[in-house]
């Protein structure tokens, strides 16, 4: 069974509001599957800083305007880590 991942994303809500791009389009123009956003916008999936990069692109915005990591769980992993 895959592990969900922490880090979320707004990707959806981007696609919808720059002209409703589709899941295709959008992995066509950063290189991927249709599958692989697919679980990026489910979270079943993180990519790579690249590929994350990749899609902040496509859209115009800062990386973190599209994904998100959680404080509270970057603090715990930080404890855990000491």
């Amino acid at each position: 069974m895959v592990k969900p991942t922490r880090v979320t994303n707004a990707i959806r809500a981007l696609r919808f509001a720059h002209g409703e791009l589709t899941q295709a389009q959008l992995a066509a123009a950063v290189g991927v599957t249709r599958q692989t956003i697919i679980a990026i916008e489910q979270g079943r999936y993180s990519p790579s800083l690249e590929l994350a990069f990749q899609i902040s692109h496509v859209f115009g915005v800062p990386l973190d305007d599209v994904f998100q990591y959680p404080a509270e769980s970057a603090a715990a992993a930080a404890e855990e880590g000491r």
